[in-house]
């Protein structure tokens, strides 16, 4: 049977067939699109790690395709230490590589706030954290020069990329370990030690070493 109709209205049609097309396959990968956001649940918070709902934020680019967000973790004392755990959902996953110089970068930007890092005294590795996720992370020690005087802080980086929820997560996390505003001569390493601790003593035994693990070792990803 001959398809009735002119040109034009043959046209028209496959115009409208196409942008229905479009439509539907825009939607479902739109709907495909969600981010699944990194946190560290709260079982794995002591009474002095709380989050700081003042600095939870998000965001969305590329018409919604590129998608983040950002909860952080901290403790305030006398060794105040924070941990940030970003999440990252690019239109096509990144490579390790490039996750950790963005990982490093990030690290670098804390120059503007006052942080002086030590370059010599970086530190690279991989581990396993019981989410089952090889990550590689770099540490380094630093200065807090907004401070009179000025504190010794230690400062990691630690991202993986996550299959199943098709995001991207970089941890930044910061402890002071002195306590020079109280003349306190001790360094104390207790809040450093619950960011990075795991259970195979990755970072060393003692109080780097733990059969729950410490809150990056825990953190949830999909």
């Amino acid at each position: 049977m001959a398809f009735k109709g002119g040109i034009g209205e043959n046209r028209l049609y496959l115009i409208i067939a196409a942008l229905i097309i479009i439509v539907i396959i825009l939607s479902i990968f739109f709907s495909s699109n969600q981010l699944v956001k990194a946190y560290i649940d709260d079982e794995y918070l002591n009474n002095l790690w709380i989050e700081d709902i003042n600095d939870r934020t998000g965001g969305s680019s590329f018409l919604g395709l590129e998608k983040w967000s950002s909860f952080t973790y901290a403790v305030n004392d006398s060794y105040p230490a924070e941990l940030t755990v970003n999440t990252y959902k690019f239109v096509l996953m990144i490579s390790e590589q490039e996750l950790i110089s963005k990982t490093i970068d990030t690290i670098k930007g804390a120059k503007s706030q006052g942080i002086n890092i030590n370059q010599s005294t970086k530190i690279t590795g991989s581990r396993m954290l019981l989410n089952g996720h090889s990550t590689n992370f770099v540490i380094y020690d630093a200065n807090d020069t907004t401070k009179d005087p000025f504190e010794q802080v230690k400062i990691i980086g630690e991202c993986w990329n996550c299959g199943p929820s098709g995001t991207s997560i970089i941890c930044i996390g910061v402890a002071q370990i002195t306590d020079n505003a109280n003349n306190n001569a001790n360094h104390n390493y207790t809040h450093w030690a619950e960011i990075i601790k795991d259970k195979d003593g990755t970072f060393g035994s003692g109080i780097y070493q733990d059969s729950e693990g410490g809150l990056i070792f825990n953190s949830k990803c999909h």
